[in-house]
């Protein structure tokens, strides 16, 4: 099944996931979605130092969001914030320094923002794909911290706040590498396989569509959303996949084209005539699962999966 899966999802990814499948999907996109003004209304991205968190916060700064960087390095991100402040003029751009795979830190930073800020939507971008199976401080599978757990957490702290807000909207920068992948809740930082990075990042991104899934059922005055930015060049894709970049970077998307569909997501009015917690491309609704690949899940084990990052999170929650 596996074998079917890899070769259905290429072939997908070959004419709708490059440059030319955004190209030809972009013909029908309605310019007047992204002619809009957010000035007021405020925005966080996580990983916004680089690629397509980088490209989006550009864009929404351009419309007039006040921006909040979440990301991991500090000079990387002063850098990305003076970069945003020259190009739009925006000086409502805040930087946070925070590891996404810290599970205590993400509690402590969610819990001094909500006394300090006021959020309208939450773009939880930030991911690694850490080839080699590593483990964090806390004894955590790395790309699991980072994907899921840290998501989770993220999300959850700052739920309150964005319940508080007008228009609130969560977006989950997902993969459609999570097409290859059926939700596997009984190992979820992968100790019990052979480890192979590319497969346990496209099981986060499931467990990332099942969650936002999830997410809309539980909280109906906010708008969830998960979306594939295709194939892009950045530096994520050249560090993490250098054989598939290499075969791919002609073909691949802009980082700017990659973030479309997240700016669209954040900013649109559009994008919230859509129900609450779909899985979208290049401004469109998709399916999550590809055709006879197997890959739903049961409820139970999406309410496994929800207990036991609920689990986590707890233990790492200070007192």
């Amino acid at each position: 099944m596996s074998w079917y899966r890899n070769c259905v999802f290429f072939v997908k990814g070959l004419r709708e996931f490059t440059r030319s499948g955004y190209e030809s999907a972009s013909r029908s996109f309605v310019p007047e979605d992204l002619e809009v003004d957010v000035t007021g209304r405020s925005f966080m991205i996580t990983g916004a130092n680089s690629g397509i968190g980088k490209a989006a916060a550009k864009e929404i700064a351009k419309r007039g969001g006040a921006l909040h960087l979440v990301c991991r390095n500090e000079d990387r991100a002063e850098e990305a914030k003076g970069e945003i402040v020259a190009e739009t003029g925006n000086q409502n751009i805040f930087v946070h320094i925070l590891d996404m795979s810290n599970p205590k830190g993400i509690w402590e930073f969610a819990e001094k923002f909500k006394n300090e800020h006021k959020l309208n939507v939450l773009i939880n971008n930030a991911g690694c794909m850490v080839n080699q199976r590593e483990l964090t401080e806390d004894g955590l599978e790395k790309n699991f911290a980072t994907n899921t757990l840290g998501t989770y957490i993220l999300t959850t702290a700052l739920l309150p706040l964005l319940e508080k807000g007008n228009d609130s909207r969560i977006i989950v920068v997902s993969s459609g590498g999570m097409l290859v992948q059926k939700l596997n809740t009984s190992d979820l930082q992968s100790g019990n396989i052979t480890f192979d990075g590319t497969m346990v990042y496209a099981q986060n991104k499931r467990q990332q569509v099942v969650l936002t899934e999830q997410w809309a059922k539980a909280h109906q005055t906010i708008h969830f959303a998960a979306m594939h930015p295709g194939w892009a060049d950045t530096p994520a894709v050249r560090s993490s996949m250098p054989d598939f970049y290499e075969k791919m970077k002609t073909k691949l998307r802009t980082e700017v084209q990659g973030a479309d569909t997240v700016i669209w997501l954040a900013v649109s009015p559009a994008a919230i005539k859509q129900a609450s917690g779909l899985f979208f491309q290049d401004r469109q609704p998709v399916p999550t699962h590809l055709p006879l690949a197997s890959t739903h899940s049961s409820p139970e084990d999406e309410e496994k999966l929800l207990k036991a990052l609920e689990e986590l999170a707890q233990h790492f929650k200070p007192t």
